[in-house]
């Protein structure tokens, strides 16, 4: 295989797509329960809406989509997820056949992103918003380059636009990539016409309608929009040092630890040529290099200006993926042939993408055998199955407190809405006459009571309760040891 790539550039597509099938079949072999991110999308996909809270809703638009097509599962919420990191490779693809002249360029581009640890590692845990964001960076890059180094075209620049539209409305930290962007072509005399062509304002057209309808949400939501973001970068502060200093600090280890493991890969493959490579220059290693600056210059202004302290090297994920891409130029400006280092990076792409989900597939069921469990092992589909054996008919809707039960619930009932305390859209008040069950987990002490959110939302419907006292029920953990059960506990209301 390593070989063959040599001889046949083109099939890095078909492994990229097998890669990503690969995925979606392991999802779908594991337990039916859901990790944080996915159980978000399950339950809000019940809802069309201009915005869902903290995160922009181009994921959130796409996935009620599919779900209204093909119904809630497993299989709906993975072939998203993995159809956005497929296009996310091919289009990242794509940009390094634009800009280099090598054949081998795209390979060594794509193998390269590979080894970043949001895409090989926490795309496949846990990862949605970052994933579809991560499309709309290698969409604008190659829309981008393209109409910078071709004949202007109409549809060139409204691809730009389009791009930008859908990036702005995946991650809002989007916005800087394109700024960036626009700062690094400036000093290039030749690029620098490009900005003031008519067409850019067809660009900036098509992108104000994408992003228009959230744009109208935020106005009226800005705290929803922002409130848990900026909280999770001011989390630890301390007074040992200035704020200013400790989220510069933080912004420079989160970085570091970002690409700290791509630059070793590309390092041991091409450690004879380092020199030449770190020499050369060109055009468009210029250009790309200037964005990866100007990025994490902005980055760290907002770090100073907000006061923040924390920063995740996830979040930095859309900037640091332009970093394989600037690598891969250098080594073309170069003039060297990657031919021969090819499937030594093949191999390192190979075992940390291709390990990474059959890691986590495998933890599911090696876990329990050490005692760690995880979301995977939350036993939904046994809580449903104790539910519906019990007479009478089914609920008209399950209420619940916690997003990660909700999502779950979605799965195990989809034809019954779930509401959750906090975010129900209203639904308690568009319900038909009959049963509602309220559930919650049971796992500690002190849980075995109605949650207070859960009997607020109950006490706001004419309701009659059926069940004097919550009922308890322990379920087996899925592929967990023998006698390791999982409690959730229960009650029945009639609404009148």
């Amino acid at each position: 295989m390593r070989s063959l790539l040599v001889r046949r550039p083109n099939l890095l597509y078909v492994l990229i797509a097998g890669y990503c099938l690969l995925s979606i079949v392991l999802k779908i072999l594991r337990p039916d329960s859901l990790e944080i991110d996915e159980s978000e999308q399950a339950l809000l996909s019940q809802y069309l809406l201009l915005g869902y809270g903290t995160q922009p809703p181009f994921y959130n638009w796409l996935q009620y989509g599919v779900v209204a097509l093909f119904g809630i599962s497993v299989a709906s919420l993975t072939v998203v997820k993995a159809g956005f990191l497929f296009l996310f490779l091919l289009f990242y693809g794509f940009t390094a056949r634009v800009l280099a002249s090598s054949e081998f360029a795209p390979a060594v581009a794509v193998l390269g992103v590979l080894t970043l640890p949001p895409v090989f590692l926490l795309s496949q845990r846990d990862l949605s918003h970052t994933v579809a964001a991560l499309f709309a960076v290698s969409l604008f890059l190659y829309a981008f380059f393209r109409a910078l180094k071709r004949p202007p075209r109409l549809g060139r620049h409204l691809l730009v636009g389009a791009a930008v539209g859908l990036g702005a409305i995946s991650k809002y930290n989007f916005v800087i990539l394109p700024l960036a962007a626009l700062l690094a072509v400036l000093p290039e005399a030749m690029l620098r016409k490009h900005l003031f062509d008519w067409r850019v304002l067809a660009s900036a057209a098509v992108c104000v309608l994408i992003v228009a309808p959230h744009a109208f949400w935020i106005v009226n939501n800005i705290g929803h929009a922002t409130g848990v973001t900026v909280a999770e970068m001011k989390e630890g502060a301390g007074d040992a040092l200035p704020h200013a200093i400790q989220g510069l600090v933080s912004l420079a280890f989160a970085t570091l630890k970002g690409v700290a493991l791509t630059l070793a890969v590309f390092g041991s493959i091409f450690h004879a040529d380092l020199g030449k490579i770190l020499r050369a220059e060109s055009l468009w290693t210029r250009v790309v290099g200037r964005m990866l600056l100007a990025c994490f210059l902005i980055v760290a202004v907002i770090v100073v200006a907000m006061d923040a302290t924390h920063i995740r090297p996830k979040w930095l994920a859309l900037f640091t993926a332009l970093f394989p891409l600037y690598l891969t130029l250098k080594i073309d400006a170069a003039g060297l042939d990657p031919a021969r280092r090819l499937p030594a990076l093949l191999s390192i792409a190979g075992v940390l993408s291709v390990g990474a989900i059959l890691m986590l597939w495998a933890r599911v069921f090696i876990g329990p055998m050490i005692g760690d469990y995880s979301f995977a092992h939350t036993p939904y589909s046994g809580f449903a199955t104790a539910v519906r054996a019990e007479p009478g008919p089914p609920p008209v809707a399950i209420v619940v407190d916690d997003r990660i039960v909700a999502g779950n619930f979605r799965i195990q009932f989809p034809d019954t809405p779930i509401i959750l305390t906090g975010f129900s859209q209203g639904a308690e008040k568009r319900l038909p006459a009959g049963r509602i069950l309220a559930a919650w987990s049971a796992e500690g002490r002190g849980l075995e009571a109605i949650p207070p959110r859960i009997s607020v939302l109950l006490e706001s419907i004419p309701i009659r309760m059926v069940d004097s006292k919550p009922t308890m029920v322990s379920v087996p953990y899925n592929a967990g040891r023998p006698g390791d059960v999982y409690t959730f506990a229960y009650v029945w209301a009639d609404l009148r």
